[in-house]
């Protein structure tokens, strides 16, 4: 027979408290980083930290009642926390409600640039049968308007796009000429190295309010060598042809982003300085991708994680202090990372979400009509692997493309809350998956986040966003907190 039920003086009264849901982390000094389902922090000491999960904090503290209005704890008092908690974790999860909204022409595979850490196996200018043709564009038009999305960003790569800009004229017309009874509100971005730009592709960014994204990879002997021309003159043509397209369609209009090379990794401030020197009010600190000629070129392999961080680090720095000075001026990555710590609301950038924004945030069209689910399954592809081609955009429908068994097992191994190593880290709110870059650097979507790079990089550029948030400094602290509070304009 079972033992009969014991009486309720078996059992230890109910605490004054109940936990909810969060992770933690230990500091270096012992004190203890607490993270809740919804992205919400606060930092106890040691002490506090056991008096807490062991229902022994006072509830006159002022601890505790920090802890009760951030919601990792609640009491017979407090006002539905579930409801509050419910409608937090739905506004983090928004950037799902509107599917995919970033679609990528890829109109052309040629460009006159010799990049050492290109992502993309490029070919040479005179390869025209390598842009995209007339058919293969309605088509992906056509996939354009079937996503659900109120807004679609229509962003434009090669190769170098510019070189094909009758393609690109063609699209941005037939599109806003679809748009009169579609009535999406659509962003055009042409990723250019500005090489070719003239008067008349001017006036047409100018005329159809197409914004201009470029590289600027620091000083003129640095970016020379990491992106050569035949002329040898890349950093003065680029600079040059910044400042033309800034007169014409505007100073906001036109954005650089760099690409950290082993060759930058001493030089973070002299970056961030040349960046300052030509009126930038946003720097865009990216590793390299292994991906395409990064990898022929042995660039993806050329430093680590580690070196990355402190190369971040010291450039974040000197962006702090040039701010300090009364120049104004926003790390786009910290920018990204801090929305999801210190406001409600998440990024569209779809390296920094769960599930992986591969697909469902963005999806790209090549030259050629095949269609993956990043920039970097196509990059990928190119490569030889094409585990992350969604199909065909001539013989595949909407439905097929977009529910396809590769995008489904893409979803289901980027949820972070289900993924080893990830489940347990406090810094899983603020934090992206990234399934292709662990299929490519480890050999299957999920990876092992021990030994990931994704992983070191951002708990090391986290752990330093914490770290300054922590130290009190409240010109820091405002800083970080009005960067939050802008919204991203590069995502």
């Amino acid at each position: 027979m079972g033992q009969p039920f014991r009486g309720v003086e078996c059992f230890a009264p109910l605490a004054a408290y109940q936990l909810l849901p969060f992770r933690f982390m230990r500091w270096e000094d012992g004190s203890v980083l607490l993270v809740s389902d919804v992205g919400e922090h606060h930092f106890l000491e040691a002490d506090e930290f056991r008096r807490l999960t062991c229902y022994e904090l006072d509830h006159r503290t002022a601890t505790y009642l920090d802890l009760k209005a951030k919601h990792f704890l609640w009491d017979p008092d407090s006002l539905t926390p579930l409801d509050l908690v419910a409608t937090k974790y739905r506004t983090k999860k928004d950037f799902l409600r509107g599917f995919t909204g970033l679609h990528i022409f890829v109109v052309t595979l040629r460009c006159d640039h010799s990049c050492t850490y290109c992502q993309v196996s490029r070919v040479t200018e005179d390869r025209t049968t390598f842009d995209m043709s007339d058919e293969t564009a309605r088509r992906a038009i056509d996939l354009l308007f079937r996503s659900p999305s109120p807004t679609l960003k229509v962003e434009f790569q090669g190769g170098e796009p510019l070189l094909t800009m009758e393609r690109i004229t063609d699209i941005v017309e037939a599109i806003e000429e679809r748009n009169v009874t579609e009535q999406r509100r659509i962003e055009f971005v042409i990723a250019t190295n500005l090489s070719t730009l003239d008067d008349g592709i001017l006036a047409f960014c100018k005329a159809h309010d197409v914004h201009l994204s470029t590289s600027l990879d620091g000083p003129a002997w640095l970016h020379d060598q990491n992106r050569p021309t035949r002329a040898r003159n890349s950093h003065t043509r680029t600079i040059e042809q910044i400042e033309r397209a800034r007169a014409a369609l505007g100073h906001d209009r036109v954005s650089a982003l760099m690409t950290t090379t082993a060759r930058s990794l001493a030089h973070p401030r002299e970056i961030v300085r040349e960046y300052l020197r030509h009126g930038f009010t946003e720097i865009f600190l990216r590793s390299v991708s292994p991906y395409g000629f990064a990898v022929k070129t042995g660039q993806a392999a050329l430093y680590e994680a580690h070196q990355f961080v402190q190369f971040y680090r010291e450039a974040l720095d000197e962006i702090i202090s040039a701010n300090r000075e009364g120049r104004a001026v926003v790390e786009v990555y910290a920018q990204l990372l801090l929305r999801k710590i210190l406001t409600p609301f998440p990024t569209h950038y779809v390296d920094l979400q769960s599930p992986a924004g591969t697909g469902i945030g963005a999806v790209v069209y090549n030259y050629d009509g095949d269609v993956y689910a990043s920039d970097e399954a196509r990059m990928l592809a190119a490569m030889g692997d094409k585990s992350f081609r969604l199909g065909d955009l001539h013989t595949d429908t909407y439905e097929e493309l977009f529910g396809s068994d590769v995008l489904q097992a893409l979803i289901q191994g980027s949820v972070l809350e289900t993924m080893p190593g990830c489940s347990e880290c406090a810094f899983l709110p603020y934090c992206g998956a990234d399934p292709i870059y662990h299929h490519a650097t480890q050999g299957d979507i999920i990876g092992h986040r021990p030994t990931s790079a994704f992983c070191a990089k951002h708990m090391g550029i986290l752990r330093h966003l914490f770290t300054l948030l922590r130290a009190g400094d409240q010109f820091v602290t405002d800083l970080f907190t009005s960067w939050a509070w802008q919204q991203p304009t590069r995502v």
